[in-house]
């Protein structure tokens, strides 16, 4: 998939039989970076109608409000919504107020915890209307126990309608040592064409691709990680960092933290962690070479000891001879080995992370002409209902041969939208449970497109994460996948 929301273009078609897509998925919640490399506990929202009110009134006669209403502020300086908010630990967390203006006003409030002004004169915009709900997010720090948080005007305006704040922080038990698929398996390497885990054993995993980290932060939070390690029982979560698009290149600080975030939230879950170069566009991966190495250079650097991740460098080369993707491989594979000798590394393949197939290519390409580097993959991307019987006889070949990781895939079209194709998805993964080849699906977020699991809106209303009553078809029958993990061999 090649772009997020409708307010950007649609996804230029593929050359050919309609080449593989690429991958996206959200940016962290605001603050989100700052959380310490421990789980964070579920996030908890407190209604406001059930808050402590000054000079307002609980209403209810604007739709798309949760719970049994929202506060609608006094026209005037000083009035507030104050809740009442334990934390089970001391330490950081993120608040985030819903609410509704439909002035073209903004209508500022202090964000004040136990007393103390934590974020002065927060922005409350004009939403469109009093019906058009969305979030402001503060990062702050709580103390073990009972807590307070205010959001009072500081305008004659008054504030806008308050819905509800969400807590996201503290932290949670972790899972019992030695249950979860990191634990189980720990560090990676690649053995002849397999994954295979510290026993030498050959496993699968299997898996959610985040949407791109620049737009979908409120789909990556403490409850949403939670669910997919423990209610889909996920192996690994592909954390997909643009380098265009509005991405890595207009902010590099700001998408490295959000990568090294979620690395550690994945971590303290107990899933495997995909560091994915998601270069789409242009679609020479040495365009993106010179970022490429500092990125991963500090990930590396940071990570490197870990035993849970992976670093997927090129996400789809297209336009390129399969001999410009290696040699980008061959000049940036060295500079992570200066950091992490033992993380498997995945390469990208021509035409989108096809083998060729979608520019008359095939597997053969690279089976003759291997990139020169040890413990490494090759990555394929497939959409069913696009890539028919061709690209799957190639992911077999190919899957024969070398060492594949299907880092992308869906039900439905290249674009990532469009209807399902479950039968001719079934295929696939009935081939990779045969071959051991793991994979990862697009993608882990509510998306208008069919290909995002979750429904529209569910994100912004911060859940609920658990269960199918969230979930789009596409969403209910890769979870069905997902949660019937492979049965990691030790001995």
């Amino acid at each position: 998939m090649t772009s997020a929301r409708s307010a950007r273009p649609r996804p230029r078609p593929r050359l050919r039989r309609y080449g593989v897509a690429g991958t996206a998925l959200g940016a962290l919640l605001l603050g989100l970076a700052t959380l310490p490399p421990t789980a964070t506990a579920a996030p908890v929202t407190h209604e406001a109608e059930a808050a402590t009110v000054s000079q307002g009134a609980v209403e209810s006669n604007h739709t798309g409000f949760t719970g049994d209403g929202f506060v609608n502020y006094d026209n005037v300086s000083g009035s507030y919504v104050q809740w009442n908010v334990n934390a089970a630990q001391a330490g950081p967390a993120t608040l985030t107020l819903r609410y509704a203006n439909g002035t073209t006003t903004n209508r500022p409030m202090d964000i004040a915890v136990n007393g103390a002004v934590a974020a002065a004169g927060t922005s409350f915009a004009g939403t469109g209307a009093w019906t058009s709900w969305a979030t402001t997010t503060v990062t702050t720090t709580l103390k073990a126990g009972a807590n307070t948080v205010r959001a009072t005007a500081t305008t004659a305006n008054g504030g806008p309608n308050v819905d509800h704040l969400t807590v996201d922080g503290g932290t949670t038990t972790p899972p019992p040592t030695g249950t979860t698929p990191a634990a189980i398996n720990g560090q990676l390497k690649v053995c002849g064409t397999k994954l295979c885990n510290k026993y030498d054993k050959p496993i699968q995993l299997r898996g959610m691709s985040s949407h791109g980290t620049q737009w979908y932060s409120q789909c990556l939070t403490g409850g949403s990680l939670d669910a997919l390690a423990k209610d889909w029982n996920a192996d690994v979560l592909r954390v997909s960092t643009y380098v265009q698009e509005d991405g890595y290149e207009t902010d590099p600080r700001k998408y490295t933290d959000l990568a090294h975030s979620l690395i550690e939230q994945a971590t303290a879950r107990g899933m495997y962690v995909i560091v994915d170069w998601h270069m789409l566009d242009p679609g020479d991966p040495h365009y993106n070479l010179a970022r490429a190495k500092t990125f991963f250079t500090e990930i590396a650097q940071r990570h490197g000891a870990k035993t849970n991740l992976l670093y997927e460098i090129a996400n789809e080369p297209s336009g390129v001879a399969w001999s410009r993707i290696k040699s980008y491989a061959e000049q940036l594979i060295p500079v992570i080995r200066a950091k992490d000798a033992e993380t498997p590394i995945l390469v990208g393949t021509r035409a989108w992370s096809s083998f060729g197939v979608s520019e008359d290519g095939d597997e053969s390409e690279v089976v003759s002409n291997p990139v020169n580097a040890a413990n490494i993959m090759y990555t394929f991307h497939f959409y069913a209902y696009s890539h028919r019987e061709e690209y799957l006889n190639t992911l077999s070949r190919a899957a024969d041969k070398l060492p594949v990781f299907v880092t992308e895939f869906g039900t439905q079209n290249y674009a990532g939208e469009g209807g399902n194709d479950f039968t001719m998805s079934q295929k696939y993964i009935d081939l990779m449970a045969s071959k051991k080849i793991s994979w990862v699906n697009w993608n882990f977020s509510d998306d208008e497109r069919t290909g995002a699991v979750f429904k529209t809106g569910t994100c912004d209303a911060g859940g609920p994460w658990t269960g199918t009553g969230s979930l789009k078809p596409a969403g209910v029958w890769i979870r069905d996948r997902v949660r019937t993990a492979d049965d990691f061999p030790t001995s």
